[in-house]
């Protein structure tokens, strides 16, 4: 065989093998809907378990109604508290889509922040620019209805943990959460919400975008548990290698699951449900929702209080 035939069936070879690959991103991965389970050691010695499901990231659109069922179903797990860190919507019309999809869930103790998805519609953008470090420009579309949405999910009684703090008492157990503004788009004031609370069983913070200055704040103050999303997980990860970006300013090693954030604070990023809808593949990272059973520290393991951020890498 020539060289020349060899470079054509080569290229041949590799178009095909691009092509059945985004045709699985696009295809398969994105609709293949997974629950992450999840213990983290972060209750007082001796406590009884607690489960959170931390559900982020749908970017719903009207006519995803798997997504929709899949969400759902989700209360046959019978959480303790549902946790939602934004970016629920894709379209103007998606609030109906996302009440159902919450369903009987909304019975449930709740809390909620919301992401730059949701007070925005999305836009088409070139996903090169991702690739480069501290890009900060920020594109929108039309406003979306994220009032409405606040009122629905405040209605059914959860709440709104935006530059708030609450004392919620979960499964007869004090937790104190807390959270900021999308800080993706700069809207995060974490001094509103400062301040430690020796107190409570559970000290638990809310952010769409994990960036590290609000989770240095939440750390400082004591926080147990800091739970995030936006990342996607990366969207698309490389066997042996991880995420690609984070689109924040956490490392790639945080960019999905749980990791801790100095000596005291866990953290846990979402991948999410969702993609844009004009980014729609996944790949190595199917969408997910994540339910986190929260158990006792071994005895001896550290005292509450500030701690210093960023002091281990990422174990998840």
């Amino acid at each position: 065989m020539s060289t020349a035939a060899t470079l054509v069936r080569l290229a041949v070879g590799t178009v095909a093998t691009g092509a059945a690959g985004l045709g699985y991103a696009a295809g398969i991965e994105r609709r293949h809907w997974t629950l992450r389970q999840v213990e983290l050691p972060v209750l007082d010695p001796g406590a009884r378990p607690l489960r959170i499901l931390h559900l982020s990231d749908f970017h719903l659109t009207p006519r995803q109604k798997s997504k929709i069922r899949w969400i759902a179903a989700l209360e046959e797990l019978e959480p303790d508290l549902v946790v939602n860190t934004g970016d629920n919507l894709a379209h103007p019309d998606a609030v109906p889509g996302v009440i159902a999809a919450l369903g009987r869930l909304l019975d449930r103790p709740g809390a909620f922040v919301f992401g730059s998805n949701d007070y925005f519609g999305p836009t088409p953008k070139n996903p090169a620019r991702y690739l480069r470090r501290g890009h900060t420009k920020r594109s929108h579309g039309d406003p979306l209805p994220w009032t409405d949405l606040r009122a629905a999910f405040r209605e059914h009684g959860w709440v709104d943990a935006t530059h708030q703090r609450h004392l919620l008492t979960v499964d007869g157990r004090s937790v104190r959460i807390a959270g900021v503004d999308d800080p993706h788009l700069n809207r995060d004031r974490y001094p509103r919400v400062a301040g430690h609370d020796p107190d409570a069983d559970l000290r638990l913070g809310l952010t769409h975008s994990p960036e590290p200055r609000v989770l240095d704040g939440f750390a400082a103050d004591g926080y147990d548990l800091v739970l995030a999303g936006h990342t996607h997980g990366g969207q698309l990860r490389l066997p042996g290698y991880g995420a690609i970006v984070t689109n924040c300013g956490i490392d790639r090693s945080r960019a999905r699951g749980a990791s801790r954030w100095g000596s005291h604070t866990r953290l846990h990023v979402s991948a999410g449900l969702g993609t844009s809808p004009y980014a729609p593949v996944r790949f190595a990272c199917p969408p997910e929702a994540s339910l986190l059973t929260l158990v006792a520290r071994p005895a001896g393991a550290g005292e509450r209080g500030g701690t210093p951020a960023q002091a281990a890498r990422g174990v998840g």
